[in-house]
């Protein structure tokens, strides 16, 4: 699941990233509103989380451009305006939700998925064949079997049970997976890739996760 990070704050911005990105979020980070407003129209993204008081357009008006635009992601507000009236404002303005700072990173991880429950943005459930994904509480089963994946190997299954029998280049899982300024090693999708097969197929003797030579991965089986 990627998350979009509006935060001018550049050492929150990358603690909020470490954070959300070890609870299996991908996360792209800009310091503006008007940065915010373009990188928003660029790609889908299953949450945002927004400041409020940011150089350029503040929140309140990123919000309300970015609804007044058709964009329905999900948004949530962070900031340090705590008063009754910052936050009814924030939720006028099309926020979904408002927490102020300081704030605890289970709580925030906790409304994050709380608000993909609620909205369009991933189903309560991926299912292919007997292997179950639960986006909203990053939760792996075949069958009854719980499967403990790190988070990073739950973003990397998730992306290929969106689209199960497609093949997805090495390029296309880091896009969807790694932030977009990852500029190391490729093969780091084949380590996690060799990872999950020793989890999901191996032990209960399934083949579902398919290298396709000169060309990528594929998840087989039925999806529902």
């Amino acid at each position: 699941m990627r998350v979009l990070v509006v935060e001018d704050e550049r050492r929150l911005a990358a603690a909020l990233k470490r954070g959300l990105e070890a609870n299996a979020f991908t996360v792209d980070i800009v310091h503006n509103g008007s940065d915010a407003l373009w990188t928003a129209a660029q790609r889908p993204y299953s949450a945002i989380v927004l400041d409020i008081m940011l150089p350029g357009l503040n929140g309140y008006k990123v919000c309300a451009e970015l609804r007044r635009g058709g964009v329905t992601t999900p948004i949530l507000m962070l900031t340090a305006k705590d008063g009754e009236y910052d936050e009814a404002e924030g939720l006028d303005t099309g926020a979904d939700d408002y927490m102020t700072k300081p704030f605890s990173y289970v709580v925030l991880v906790a409304r994050l998925r709380a608000l993909l429950r609620r909205g369009h943005a991933a189903p309560a459930l991926l299912k292919v064949d007997d292997l179950v994904l639960d986006p909203g509480s990053g939760t792996c089963k075949r069958g009854e079997q719980e499967i403990t994946l790190t988070a990073r190997e739950f973003a990397v299954l998730e992306c290929l049970v969106r689209r199960p029998n497609l093949v997805l280049s090495k390029f296309e899982i880091l896009q969807q997976v790694w932030d977009e300024h990852y500029d190391g090693d490729v093969n780091v999708v084949e380590v996690h890739v060799s990872a999950l097969r020793k989890k999901i197929d191996q032990p209960f003797g399934v083949r579902s996760l398919e290298t396709v030579r000169g060309m990528g991965y594929r998840l087989v089986g039925r999806a529902e």
